[in-house]
């Protein structure tokens, strides 16, 4: 009986050190998916509600909800890189990544993204990929 406990908390053990690994190889996936999809941007002055630079901790998954919609909205699913950014937004290692709170509780002080104000595609991009560059920066 010892010794199947002892396995299940290895395993247990196992499976937490090796999420951060692959929550940071997620975010980095993301990057490049933005990247790409930043590159190929049609039209840079487009005006979209964006989150603003700093973001509290658990705001994070709100803002995260904001720019994923708002992606979603503005830009659809229909391209290959659109398609695929929002998959890895929606992603539970994305969402796990940049999830700063420690309790549940607080996200009821965040905004909700219509009220962000709009600010344009360019910008929009550049806050995304900062809040997933804060996700890497602390796993």
């Amino acid at each position: 009986m010892k010794l199947i406990v002892f396995c299940l908390f290895t395993v247990y053990c196992c499976s937490l050190v090796k999420a951060s690994p692959l929550e940071r190889k997620k975010l980095q996936e993301v990057l490049r998916e933005l990247k790409m999809l930043k590159r190929d941007l049609p039209n840079t002055e487009l005006m979209m509600n964006t989150p603003p630079k700093d973001i509290e901790d658990c705001c994070c998954l709100t803002a995260l909800t904001c720019f994923r919609e708002t992606l979603l909205e503005h830009f659809g699913i229909s391209g290959k890189y659109q398609k695929k950014l929002y998959k890895s937004l929606n992603h539970t290692l994305t969402i796990n990544g940049l999830n700063f709170c420690n309790t549940e509780t607080s996200t009821n002080n965040c905004s909700t993204c219509h009220s962000h104000p709009k600010e344009k595609a360019s910008e929009f991009f550049n806050r995304l990929e900062s809040l997933v560059q804060r996700g890497i920066s602390r796993i």
